[in-house]
């Protein structure tokens, strides 16, 4: 397998340990990534600081530029949360992609400009805010500006992720959003991977699964602060849609995206260890090897605050149950 794990022949200590283990189950189809790459707190134990000195001082411009690098020579995948909230250039795909080895993979987020309804009434939204978006759920505009763009790049787009926020019920019912779904999927270009990401704990519901399931497009198990656990969406047979598993492990019920910010930046270390996390993303790695089914796991620092510290633990004890007789 080609790769550029050669660059590095000193890596720091925890990517050191983590490579190996994190190759050998991705070539038996199972990928553990982190939710994104950019964080300086993993200097000295992901990323190597001295690649990054500009005159003897760390450049944060240099890292921020160069630390994908880097980062895929230790992970398999990552997430993209940065193609949320714009729909990015041609020349920004090919500035990406070229800095990644052909094996490695992006579970890219749609554009909001595709999955919400409202426009929040947030200052960045400009005049925009607070209005209805013209153009949710708009398969053609999905098409022409986003996965025409990612053709040349087919090998490195694992999943293609729809994050849809909250909806209130005055928004739109649940049966009204199953059956926009439901157009929206048939209408998708066709050969690419489609994971769709709810936060409505009433979408959980066997209409929603049984739309995904005719698409075969996956429904994301999203450990977030107001959804079921994890354990208890998976404990739903209905809830594996795909031929394929997605999981983004965001943050631990009950608690805000300030909360954890606030709880664990730099993100340097694992605060508040989640076991019943840990848990459900050990289950279903292990039963995705045993089915012989695809699984992209994208951990957030958000959630224990280090992600690649969560990543280490729960790949230990898949490795651990392996050794048991």
């Amino acid at each position: 397998m080609n790769s550029l794990f050669d660059e590095f022949d000193e890596p720091p200590p925890q990517a050191a340990r983590l490579a190996p283990a994190l190759r050998s189950l991705a070539e038996r189809g199972i990928y553990f990534g982190t939710s994104s790459w950019k964080y300086d707190g993993w200097l000295g134990s992901i990323y190597s600081p001295d690649r990054y000195l500009t005159r003897g001082k760390l450049s944060h411009k240099k890292f921020e530029a160069e630390c994908l690098r880097e980062y895929a020579a230790t992970f398999p995948v990552v997430g993209g949360d940065f193609s949320f909230y714009q729909f990015p250039t041609a020349e920004f795909w090919t500035h990406l992609f070229g800095q990644v080895p052909p094996q490695f993979g992006f579970g890219l987020k749609v554009p909001e400009e595709i999955t919400v309804l409202c426009w929040p009434g947030h200052a960045r939204y400009g005049v925009r805010a607070g209005h209805t978006n013209q153009h949710f759920l708009n398969a053609a505009l999905f098409e022409q500006a986003f996965t025409k763009l990612l053709e040349p790049y087919r090998e490195h787009v694992s999943v293609m992720i729809f994050e849809f926020g909250s909806f209130s019920k005055h928004e739109l019912a649940t049966a009204e959003f199953f059956e926009h779904l439901d157009r929206f999927l048939e209408a998708l270009p066709k050969g690419w991977s489609y994971a769709v990401e709810i936060r409505n704990q009433d979408f959980v519901d066997p209409k929603y699964f049984a739309i995904l399931a005719r698409h075969n497009v996956a429904h994301v198990f999203n450990a977030w602060t107001k959804m079921p656990t994890l354990a208890d969406q998976m404990a739903i047979p209905e809830a594996f849609t795909a031929d394929f598993t997605v999981v983004r492990a965001l943050l631990q019920k009950g608690r805000t995206y300030e909360q954890a910010v606030k709880m664990f930046q730099p993100y340097r270390e694992v605060v508040q260890p989640d076991p019943g996390t840990r848990a459900a993303l050990k289950n279903l790695a292990e039963e995705s090897l045993r089915m012989g089914r695809r699984a992209y796991a994208f951990l957030n620092n958000r959630l224990e605050g280090n992600s690649p510290g969560t990543i280490e633990a729960v790949v230990a004890s898949i490795e651990e149950s392996r050794k048991t007789p």
